[in-house]
């Protein structure tokens, strides 16, 4: 086992599942872990209770939940377990366990704590902010989107988000994971509607700015209908450094391994693409680029956890062996 001195402590930005796939690579590594979550959601049984109950939207905090749990595979399965029939269809039970939780405390963060001791939680989950912010995006066809869970159904190209209200203070318990960290990871996930949402947080982005932790930005495998439409890589990048601006990343994870076509081809029937690694064009940016296969076994187009928290603390330590972080491509397996 490490020394406690050598354990690094790794904070990973998002939401959706592509945080949590992130995250159950992460649980199993020698590393002190904290999520910090979009609370941007507002569609299905998250959004449901937003609107009922007036709470955050508890489903991409449960999800993390659940990705970094020591239970019992019975208990995962419980809190992970959706309703499909009478007035619950359609809710999650840790979804509903967190809302009764936050209504018995009055307080959201108690509620995901409890949560946390329940499932014997390795780490923390964090929400961006405490304040009711409403994802709201401007299309390049000039209309207007408002709402997480239309933007992607919109099918427009997107020239930019924002919050409402702009100015939603972070949760002061997240910046200080971010001050402390050695390890910053933004993705893999939604590029507009998971990771952006944290972004535009603006204490969140100008901290993790200063932040002098070694910080990634994991590109999604897949491009997204309605989001990330033909973005190579290199686009998705771009799109981080705007919003974030120039220091929120200085390593890029970019998958160049395939899928098996059978599961490819069904990926492209749903206008989903192999996104274009773009290698030279990111390392134009100044950027570090870690290039490998990232996929995961089976039906889906997924990154491996295991993969890819191997890859990110393995960087880590070996930019800490140099001493510098260098804007070479880093080819991986």
């Amino acid at each position: 086992m490490k020394p406690a001195h050598e354990i690094p402590r790794v904070v990973a930005v998002g939401g959706g599942t592509g945080l949590s796939t992130l995250l159950r690579g992460l649980k199993k590594l020698p590393c002190h872990v904290t999520a910090i979550v979009t609370v941007a959601d507002d569609g299905g049984s998250s959004g449901r209770l937003r609107r009922d109950m007036g709470i955050l939207p508890p489903g991409d905090i449960r999800n993390c939940l659940l990705a970094l749990a020591e239970a019992e595979p019975e208990m995962r399965q419980l809190f992970n377990h959706r309703f499909s029939k009478g007035e619950f269809e359609g809710h999650n039970f840790g979804n509903l366990f967190l809302a009764a939780m936050t209504e018995m405390t009055g307080d959201f963060q108690l509620a995901v704590r409890a949560m946390s001791r329940i499932l014997a939680v390795k780490g923390k989950v964090l929400p961006a902010t405490l304040e009711d912010v409403v994802l709201e995006a401007s299309l390049e066809d000039g209309r207007v989107i408002r709402g997480e869970h239309l933007i992607p159904q919109a099918k427009g190209k997107i020239r930019d988000v924002r919050l409402v209200p702009p100015d939603a203070p972070a949760l002061e318990e997240a910046l200080n994971e971010i001050d402390s960290a050695d390890i910053i990871v933004l993705g893999p996930g939604s590029l507009y509607t998971s990771i952006m949402p944290n972004l535009l947080v603006k204490d969140i982005a100008r901290t993790i700015g200063s932040s002098r932790a070694l910080k990634f930005y994991v590109v999604n495998l897949m491009t997204q209908p309605g989001e990330t439409d033909g973005y190579s890589a290199a686009d998705h990048v771009r799109a981080i450094l705007k919003v974030g601006g120039p220091g929120v990343i200085n390593m890029v994870v970019v998958n160049v391994g395939q899928v098996p076509p059978g599961v490819e081809q069904r990926y492209v029937e749903e206008g989903r693409h192999l996104v274009d690694p773009s290698l030279d064009a990111i390392s134009k940016l100044g950027l570090s680029v870690i290039a490998g296969d990232f996929g995961a076994a089976g039906e889906l187009a997924r990154h491996d956890p295991d993969k890819l928290a191997g890859v990110i603390l393995s960087a880590w330590e070996e930019a800490r062996r140099r001493g510098e972080k260098g804007s070479d491509v880093l080819p991986v397996g």
